[in-house]
């Protein structure tokens, strides 16, 4: 039966895999109700749920379910859609899939039905990267913005700013042809104030975003320092489970252990690292080599030191390892042990908190620490992004700048200023995707789940 369907008919399991109550298999493209046809031996009407057997090439059931229709293009990616939901069985899915190909359709690559409903207009790309981004979120409030940003709200913020600047370009094209009076003309018109209302917007937008960023990517906290000073305690602390052994025994931890927490929503990928000292122990040093290059993957790294010690000599050569720009806290614990109060102060390269893992006391300290460093403050309205959406707010910003130095040098350089703005419209553009290079939409929607 195959060739049934255009060559670029696309089929893949949609469930995540392993046993299920109900297993779904999407299959996308065009005039598919001869697909179904010779699939089910029936020609769905559109939206509507039709119990059906799944048949195998001789007409023998394979499965029975639900099938549904969605005809072009009104679908999820814009195509001719069709949704297969049988019996969640690993071994029944894989023939039913199996079955979808011989009747023509091709399997589908990881994000080949986002990137076909991006490349139908269905959706543009933050909204695209939104469903990626809304299955791998960590936290109900990464969920939320997840979702927000799938509705449009991220787009729509970008397309107002786009809007306005494309009403400033055509004011300073028109301008061009009145040479001897472009400055006067532009105070008139307030592109003065254009331009600030657009530098204002875009800030608000990048704050909202980088909050977004927050909630998707969160933060990468090292514990680090010599052995026994409590790193295993703390992690466990923060956990609020078991996870580290805890031992009086020194280099008990030999590898990086993980565990991720969330604070008022954030993401905090915590990694536990083996005890920073000279060893003769092969297995030691290599878990400490690693331990290093946790360090140096992260965001921020709590340095831990025995209250009762103090920062001591071999402290000070952790310190003057740390890669240079790296955000730390120096955290005095077993503050229990040594009798005194939980505090938190500033020091010259980060700050300090004296607390206690095995009490739990000052660990709220360490927590709103942890959310300044972030720079998280509570709010309802971000949008999920990512660091190439920061990347191009950037840029557009400085675009802006560069535009208004030009009109401020009041310099006859009107061609400088308009292609500046052009410039930031072009960057604003490659966010939701009309500007977009065709490498970077293969990297994007590599990363998807293959279904979606």
């Amino acid at each position: 039966m195959s060739g049934l369907t255009a060559a670029h008919t696309i089929a893949a399991i949609a469930t995540a895999p392993g046993r299920g109550g109900v297993g779904v298999i999407r299959v996308s493209g065009s005039n598919l109700l001869p697909f179904s046809l010779a699939l089910t031996g029936k020609t769905p009407p559109p939206r509507y749920a039709t119990l059906t057997d799944f048949n195998d090439a001789y007409g023998v059931a394979v499965d029975s379910g639900i099938l549904l229709f969605f005809p072009a293009p009104h679908s999820f990616t814009g195509e001719d859609v069709l949704e297969l939901q049988g019996h969640g069985g690993p071994v029944v899915m894989n023939m039913l899939l199996a079955r979808c190909l011989d009747l023509g359709a091709t399997l589908a690559e990881p994000g080949e039905f986002s990137r076909r409903a991006f490349l139908n207009g269905k959706i543009d790309l933050t909204q695209a990267e939104a469903v990626a981004d809304l299955i791998d979120a960590a936290t109900a409030s990464a969920a939320r913005s997840a979702v927000r940003s799938l509705q449009g709200e991220f787009s729509k913020a970008i397309h107002a700013l786009t809007d306005e600047l494309i009403n400033l370009r055509m004011l300073v094209e028109a301008t061009l042809d009145f040479p001897d009076e472009d400055i006067d003309f532009l105070k008139a018109a307030d592109a003065f104030g254009r331009l600030t209302r657009l530098q204002t917007k875009l800030g608000e937008i990048f704050e909202r975003a980088s909050q977004g960023k927050l909630l998707q990517s969160g933060l990468h906290v090292v514990l680090a320092g010599q052995p026994n000073v409590g790193k295993s305690s703390l992690l466990n602390r923060l956990a609020g489970d078991d996870l580290a052994i805890v031992t009086p025994i020194a280099g008990t931890t030999r590898d990086a252990l993980r565990s991720t927490i969330q604070i008022e929503g954030i993401p905090l990928h915590i990694i536990d690292t083996a005890g920073l000292r000279e060893t003769d122990d092969e297995v030691e040093k290599i878990g400490i080599e690693r331990s290093w290059k946790e360090i140096e993957r992260s965001d921020v790294v709590l340095l831990l030191v025995d209250a009762r010690d103090g920062v001591g000599a071999a402290d000070r050569e952790i310190l003057a390892r740390l890669p240079a720009g790296l955000k730390r806290i120096t955290v005095f614990n077993k503050i229990d042990l040594a009798g005194t109060a939980a505090e938190i102060h500033g020091e010259e390269n980060g700050s300090a908190i004296s607390l206690s893992a095995r009490s739990g006391e000052g660990i709220e300290l360490l927590r709103q620490e942890l959310l300044k460093i972030a720079g998280w403050h509570q709010t309802e309205d971000v949008f999920i992004a990512r660091e190439r959406h920061l990347r191009a707010l950037v840029a557009a910003q400085s675009h802006i700048d560069a535009s208004r130095q030009v009109v401020e040098s009041r310099l006859p350089a009107l061609e400088l200023f308009a292609e500046e703005l052009r410039l930031a419209q072009q960057t604003l553009g490659e966010i939701t995707g009309e500007f977009t290079a065709d490498d970077l939409l293969g990297v994007i929607f590599s990363r998807f789940c293959i279904g979606k």
